[in-house]
């Protein structure tokens, strides 16, 4: 399912793999679990048994992001700096989606406030 045109190495890795990082991370700066699958949730639609399943079937990031029921309207508003780039110019779509996933991880674990990382 390669819908992109040109096929980075990150996108067929799974999100399984990658999902414990973000927990880990979050983890090592005092939050939870739950505060990253509830970013994830706000940023891509799933709910709690559907990011499960996910992650229960493995798929690569690419997958992921294509399945995700609706990616929020306001990931336009996360801006910002993540592995040295800047989210809002990334020109790739599914690029731009895993960072700002990245972002959103990074302000967790930074200390922000969940209503600020939200968005709301």
């Amino acid at each position: 399912m390669n819908t992109t045109t040109t096929t980075h190495r990150v996108f067929r890795m799974a999100f399984a793999k990658v999902y414990p990082l973000y927990v880990q991370k979050a983890q090592r700066k005092g939050r939870t679990k739950e505060e990253v699958d509830e970013i994830i949730r706000w940023l891509t639609g799933y709910d709690q048994a559907g990011l499960e399943r996910q992650i229960e079937q493995g798929h690569d990031l690419e997958t992921f992001f294509a399945q995700a029921p609706a990616m929020n309207p306001n990931t336009a508003l996360i801006t910002g700096v993540v592995c040295s780039v800047r989210v809002e110019a990334v020109e790739d779509p599914l690029m731009r989606k895993i960072r700002y996933l990245d972002k959103l991880v990074d302000e967790l674990a930074k200390g922000r406030k969940m209503e600020k990382i939200l968005r709301v």
